[in-house]
């Protein structure tokens, strides 16, 4: 997998006790790395990460990425062979209640990134993340590709626009040889659901928090329409983009996009009840709730062109709807049903999500 680029690399991540960096740490223990995290704290309650463990097979340091001088200390004794961004404040409507918090970590904190990175005097290659909201919203109908306006009607989608913008200059400032022993790309991605996520105000945790409690769960917008992907297929494009930075300068300096097939762009209605009918409700009308007020502003229709990714990359999605509905649905299940390894578990739908690669004949599978 990925021509084995990670057996054996010290790999840092930061973010790593959330969601995506939660199930990006299992993925690397399962490749051979050598993992360092970098996290503020543990936010949520339950934590994929302490559920699986993680703590006791990487080396955790909990330091808020604004902190440079303590970034800098942890970056620079680790030596990374690779480094996965990903410490965000990532849900929008935190980003209405906390915007300076919002701003001062994603577009602060990438920066302290980058600058750690400046400091560095051997190879690293540096994958970004922002996100899908990075964009200019207009409602199109068809995806926004890599070049398009970089934009924001929101403190988020705004935040991560900048830290797009950021990027951009610190590459062109500071990186722009063309034997860069230091080479970076960012990815952006969006709407991922899968197994372990429990934070506030997003859609899948939203409902097994309540369905876990026999209840229906409060929706906004049944009618919004997203690029729903399994969060192992960003991740594929993450770690791809990582092996091809370290092979290919022709990567470094750029920017994709990871979506899902366009067969996965569904209505938060069509998602909700395709999930629910792994709880058992006997009408999928019983499993939610649709509430009037909109504290705020969220866009219809929002989807991503990955025609450079399949390119230049050669990567693609690996699941199809139902097959991502399963494989959430089913994390999920085993989870409140208490009587699953966890960790053996993730690691088992890791492994189910690669055979399902090979037999597609996906890029990174050799």
């Amino acid at each position: 997998m990925f021509n084995n680029i990670y057996a054996g690399k010290k790999v840092l991540v930061t973010g790593h006790t959330g969601f995506k960096g939660s199930w990006l740490t299992t993925w690397l223990l399962e490749l051979g790395s050598v993992v360092c995290g970098i996290s503020k704290d543990i936010p949520t309650e339950p934590s994929m990460f302490e559920e699986l463990g993680l703590e006791k097979k990487i080396e955790h340091n909990i330091c808020d990425i604004r902190n440079l001088e303590e970034i800098k200390e942890i970056i620079t004794a680790f030596k990374p062979d690779f480094l996965f961004h990903l410490a965000a404040q990532a849900i929008v409507s935190v980003s209405y209640d906390q915007p300076l918090e919002t701003i001062s970590s994603n577009v602060i904190g990438t920066t302290n990134v980058l600058e750690c990175l400046r400091s560095l005097n051997h190879p690293c290659n540096a994958v970004i993340i922002t996100s899908d909201k990075c964009y200019e919203n207009v409602e199109w109908v068809w995806g926004y590709k890599e070049t398009d306006q970089m934009g924001g009607r929101d403190i988020y989608s705004g935040s991560k626009g900048a830290a797009e913008i950021i990027f951009h200059a610190y590459q062109q400032s500071f990186f722009n040889g063309k034997n860069e022993h230091i080479r970076m790309a960012t990815g952006r991605a969006g709407n991922v659901i899968g197994g372990g996520d429990w934070a506030a105000d997003r859609i899948v945790a939203d409902c097994m928090r309540a369905w876990s409690s026999s209840e229906s769960v409060n929706i906004r917008c049944p009618t919004a329409t997203r690029p729903w992907q399994h969060v192992l297929e960003p991740l594929s494009g993450y770690l791809l983009l990582g092996q091809n930075l370290a092979q290919n300068i022709e990567s470094h300096g750029e920017q994709y996009n990871f979506g899902p097939r366009s067969d996965v762009n569904h209505t938060v209605k069509d998602l909700i009840k395709d999930l629910s009918a792994y709880w058992k409700f006997n009408d999928s009308e019983d499993a939610y709730v649709v509430i009037d007020n909109l504290p705020f502003n969220e866009a219809g229709l929002l989807k991503l062109n990955c025609d450079k990714a399949l390119f230049n990359l050669k990567w693609q999605a690996v699941l199809n709807y139902q097959e991502c509905i399963k494989f959430v649905s089913e994390w999920y299940f085993a989870f409140y049903q208490g009587e699953q390894d966890m960790l053996a578990f993730t690691m088992k739908q890791i492994a189910e999500y690669k055979e399902i690669a090979v037999d597609r004949k996906i890029s990174w599978t050799v």
